[in-house]
């Protein structure tokens, strides 16, 4: 799907001084639409090409190719199933609802398939340390598994706020062997973890390889890293065929940067069987768009350069970078993935948002009906279904792609609510 809507590259017009970014001309791919491209220092250019030409010749090769597979399958735990939310479904009394459990991979979360295929590449560049970003703290726990797994050092970049509201993943990490770094300028969240991050790889390129988290940043992060996500879409088509002979007719996932959302839509949206299904992403309302407080940025953004790419970003008029709320730190983040915007234009696929409020109510009537305690982040796509399976006939069926396990928010939630009183 995103190779036939990129272009050529082209100089984008830009507001303020956002728009003043350096971009190398060399990218025959890096473009979905006229989103993404390379926007970064001088000093990382020469790292961004020798992954990009490792990542072209390694996902070609048969050993990596098996490799990984093995992996994927005796480590993370590969496939995860595919589950009929049997009760959420009566209690809504609509279309049919299951769950793609990533909550079921190793980690707890869709980001492993991530940041193991990351980690396997690094060690075969010859790089001896892994860094990474971390909002919600999944992708950092991930980064750490896998340089845990690979035996390289692991260096962890988390805004303050996201540190306190996600202590239990910050044991985890540092228990996987890897150095948090506490990153309290700011927002204090996952913004500034990604500029701390590219300044310790802009500083330690010859050893170090940047494990960008989801399909953002400078080029070939936003293809990579969907790559290696697209086994979720992979598997759950052959799996709903086999559960009921047919293809969904909705798909629904959450968006922050918009990983777990294009690993589940990706293997649909390029099947030529599959015009029918409606996609829907779901960004982080937070506490509604006219408050200001949100992460919601195809309802409040523009378009911008930002970290390395180009996309939809909040921002105001002079290209200043606005704050960002979510109660979900792996939502609370000022851009997306630029597929997603590309998607977006074509209308291929509907953006829509969950506040805060909805997003609680749907973490609990999960824990409450399925007996499944789903991340925050997953409980934005499951607030769609909510809003959405009532509306349409009981022979519909609609996938949600339950991306992480909510263990890591319990305590925020309890905190949230009165000490759980949902």
């Amino acid at each position: 799907m995103g190779s036939k809507g990129r272009v050529p590259l082209q100089e984008p017009s830009l507001k303020g001084a956002l728009g003043r970014a350096l971009m190398t001309n060399k990218m025959l791919n890096a473009f979905f639409g006229i989103y993404g491209g390379r926007y970064v220092p001088e000093t990382l250019i020469p790292a961004l090409e020798e992954l990009d030409k490792a990542y072209r010749l390694i996902k070609k090769d048969s050993t990596f190719k098996k490799e990984l597979s093995n992996y994927q399958r005796t480590y993370v735990g590969r496939p995860t199933p595919l589950y009929y939310a049997g009760r959420l479904t009566d209690y809504l009394g609509g279309a049919k609802i299951y769950l793609k459990r990533e909550d079921l991979a190793h980690t707890g979360a869709h980001k492993i398939n991530n940041a193991l295929g990351q980690a396997l590449i690094a060690k075969s560049m010859g790089k001896k340390r892994l860094i990474a970003e971390t909002g919600a703290g999944q992708h950092g726990v991930a980064t750490a598994t896998g340089a845990a797994l690979m035996g390289l050092e692991c260096e962890i970049y988390m805004g303050a706020d996201d540190v306190k509201r996600q202590a239990l993943n910050v044991f985890r990490m540092r228990l996987l062997g890897a150095k948090v770094n506490e990153v309290t300028i700011g927002s204090r969240t996952l913004k500034d973890a990604i500029n701390e991050a590219l300044r310790d790889w802009t500083t330690n390129v010859g050893t170090t390889h940047y494990v960008m988290g989801t399909v953002f940043g400078p080029y070939p992060y936003p293809e990579m890293v969907r790559d290696f996500q697209a086994v979720i879409g992979q598997e759950a088509m052959s799996q709903i065929l086999k559960a009921e002979g047919r293809m969904p007719d909705y798909l629904i996932a959450c968006v922050g940067g918009g990983s777990n959302s294009i690993g589940l839509f990706h293997k649909f949206l390029t099947h030529k069987s599959t015009k029918d299904i409606q996609y829907i992403g779901v960004e982080a309302g937070g506490y509604g768009i006219d408050s200001g407080k949100h992460a919601a940025r195809f309802a409040g953004g523009s378009v911008g350069v930002f970290q390395g790419c180009k996309s939809y970003l909040l921002q105001d008029d002079d290209g200043n970078v606005l704050g960002t709320h979510s109660v979900s730190a792996g939502l609370d983040y000022a851009s997306v993935g630029p597929e997603h915007a590309f998607l977006h234009d074509t209308k291929r696929v509907k953006y829509t948002y969950a506040t805060d409020d909805e997003a609680l109510k749907a973490f609990a009537l999960l824990a409450k009906t399925e007996g499944i305690i789903p991340a925050l982040e997953s409980a934005h796509a499951i607030a769609e279904a909510v809003k959405i399976a009532p509306k349409i006939s009981k022979d519909k069926i609609i996938i949600v792609n339950l991306s992480g396990r909510g263990d890591k928010d319990v305590q925020q939630v309890s905190e949230l609510t009165h000490e759980g009183s949902l």
